[in-house]
């Protein structure tokens, strides 16, 4: 038996690939199709940005451009200049981040795990404020900021979106920290762990990936935001990137090739901020799933 069993060759392993059905594939041709939709328009513009006036009115805006011209780019950034309304930005957008996912840490934190009185009434309060439109936001706001002092600084643009954005993020992680495993914080408790350890040591790292989320989106939101900037920011000095496109486009003449220029320099800092934090959007979407 043993001799045999010695003579026998092992068959090796054959792997099996398994066919795919067609309908994968007419959903990937989908998706490709859509991505190139959508990047269609960018590409326009990064094709006019690059071209001289006289080329894109030769060529009209759909052609690619001959060469590499970059003075369309250099004279927007001198003519609004730009370095101090992307750092004004950045500033602003970051702040506004951290604050409000600080103040939604520490709301959600009463309202889901305090449990206080009236709780249901002040999310519905919450949705509510989520849907007032901005222009109702703005007299008040402005008188408000006037009578603090603050207007026409980037610390009243920091406060009110931060109040704004916290709205949201206490909506969202109330219900989050609603549904948190009771056994965990009673163990805590019992450890003699206080209601801030509670917090920072064990809800925050837990919530990390959601928080995380929410720091990504409240920076983009607020990066986009152009109504508001544009009545607090009304010197040149405290502008941010959207407020610069859009008093210099209504005020100013400039040829299509800037236009595009301006439209790229805009866009670039929201697409390799999102780039950079692909994955942390990734794991925050996706962990809520996975047990």
């Amino acid at each position: 038996m043993s001799a045999t069993a010695a003579q026998s060759p092992i068959k090796p392993r054959v792997r099996t690939r398994r066919r795919r059905d067609p309908s994968s594939h007419m959903v990937l041709v989908a998706l490709i199709v859509l991505a190139a939709v959508m990047l269609l328009p960018f590409v326009i513009v990064v094709f006019n940005a690059l071209k001289t006036p006289q080329e894109y009115g030769a060529n009209g805006a759909l052609a690619p451009p001959e060469g590499f011209y970059l003075q369309g780019l250099k004279d927007f950034w001198e003519r609004v200049d730009f370095g101090r309304k992307l750092l004004n930005s950045i500033i602003i957008s970051g702040s506004v981040a951290v604050l409000a996912v600080i103040l939604s840490v520490l709301n959600a934190y009463a309202l889901g795990i305090g449990r206080i009185k009236g709780r249901l009434w002040i999310l519905v309060l919450l949705l509510m404020a989520n849907t007032l439109p901005q222009e109702a936001l703005v007299y008040p706001l402005y008188y408000l900021s006037k009578q603090l002092g603050i207007y026409d600084t980037r610390l009243s643009v920091i406060i009110v979106f931060a109040v704004i954005q916290s709205a949201f993020g206490t909506y969202l992680l109330s219900s989050v920290l609603g549904a948190f495993p009771r056994p965990l914080l009673e163990a805590a408790r019992m450890d003699g762990a206080s209601k801030w350890q509670v917090l920072w040591r064990i809800i925050v790292p837990v919530t990390r990936p959601t928080l995380s989320v929410l720091l990504v989106f409240f920076f983009i939101w607020t990066w986009n935001e152009f109504l508001i900037p544009l009545v607090f920011l009304i010197s040149n000095d405290n502008q941010t990137v959207s407020v610069a496109l859009g008093v210099l486009h209504g005020q100013r003449l400039m040829d299509a090739t800037m236009s595009s220029a301006s439209a790229l320099l805009g866009i670039l800092p929201t697409l390799i901020f999102f780039l950079i934090f692909q994955r942390t959007l990734t794991r925050g979407l996706t962990a809520g799933s996975i047990k």
